[in-house]
């Protein structure tokens, strides 16, 4: 059977039809580059559906699933505060115990963070500085990006200095923070007790003003802070409330530690 001088990839090399046909790998390699870009064409528009990929809200981005825990999280903390104070309340109304026994128990509460207290306190405000902040003065560089905004170090050298200063109960935004409370951030936001926080952060103590601001000033990691925000704008504001009512930790207090494996 002879071959045809317009097959693809061939080329006729003579005018006779006994002559050889010489073959053309040319012709076959673009062929393959353009069924491998149509093959990614197809697989693109079949991911997007049509729509901009970047621009597809059915994709859930992290931070709206933090936040969506984040906000469960509060009710459950609130229901839990809720039927705590039911269980208390019967347990109050009959648990055979004496008055001495009952003053005992609720100075342990007191002490644990689980029952409100009433003072005077003070708040401490951190802010991220502007976006557009720059070296307010002489022989500072300009700033990183990491210089602008609020990290973890700053929020637990100031509820350090608290505890430091006698405050005998410290909420952070509207959290109490109990002993085995945790401050962290991830990236410029807060996680505290499985919610989540953005800038600016409040820091309410309860205690006497005067020892609450002496320990501030006398903070090593806290005159590191206020260096960033002289030179580059960081936010810090230290106000007299007056007399407050911190709320009660609300939250489980069961301890999770490790175990051996067998």
């Amino acid at each position: 059977m002879s071959n045809s001088a317009d097959s693809p990839g061939t080329q006729s090399t003579g005018s006779g039809p006994g002559r050889r046909l010489r073959f053309r790998p040319v012709r076959v390699l673009t062929a393959a580059v353009f069924a491998l870009a149509g093959l990614i064409f197809f697989t693109s528009f079949d991911t997007a559906k049509g729509t901009d990929i970047r621009q597809d809200g059915s994709l859930l981005k992290l931070s709206d699933l933090i936040q969506q825990r984040s906000r469960k999280n509060k009710g459950l903390d609130e229901s839990n505060a809720a039927l705590r104070g039911s269980v208390e309340s019967l347990a109050e109304s009959d648990d055979g115990s004496s008055k001495a026994q009952d003053r005992r128990l609720s100075g342990l509460e007191q002490s644990a963070g689980t029952q409100k207290l009433t003072g005077h306190a003070l708040t401490v405000t951190l802010n991220d500085a502007p976006p557009n902040a720059t070296a307010k003065l002489p022989g500072y560089p300009e700033p990183q990006p990491d210089y602008l905004v609020i990290h973890q170090q700053d929020l637990q050298a100031v509820v350090n200095a608290l505890w430091q200063g006698g405050a005998k109960g410290i909420k952070v935004m509207d959290q109490r923070l109990i002993s085995t409370s945790a401050v962290r951030c991830v990236g410029n936001t807060l996680i505290l007790q499985g919610r989540v926080y953005s800038p600016p952060y409040k820091i309410t103590a309860v205690g006497d003003p005067d020892r609450l601001q002496q320990a501030l000033a006398a903070s090593k990691a806290i005159q590191t802070y206020m260096v960033y925000v002289n030179v580059y704008g960081l936010g810090w504001k230290v106000t007299d409330d007056g007399t407050v009512t911190l709320p009660g930790y609300s939250g489980t207090v069961d301890l999770h530690y490790a175990k051996p494996v067998q």
